[in-house]
């Protein structure tokens, strides 16, 4: 498996695996981990996306990393 395909995979399960938390209750939207784990897991599928592009996915990523970047702050500003 090539390097960016384990990045790729590796942002899904931060963006998913975050998510699943969220709904189970185990994490928190006003906890700086919500934002950081979200924004860390698009910039991955991001930088797997660079070798095997697709834009309709780059674009969505990049609205997933900039939403995340916007709560960071938000959230670091309190």
């Amino acid at each position: 498996m090539a390097l960016h395909d384990l990045a790729g995979i590796l942002g899904s399960v931060l963006i998913t695996g975050s998510y699943l938390l969220l709904q189970l209750g185990r994490m928190r939207a006003d906890q700086v981990a919500w934002p950081l784990l979200n924004g860390l897991g698009a910039a991955l599928v991001m930088a797997s996306l660079l070798v095997e592009f697709n834009l309709g996915a780059f674009i969505l990523e990049c609205f997933w990393l900039l939403i995340s970047l916007v709560g960071l702050v938000r959230l670091l500003r309190r």
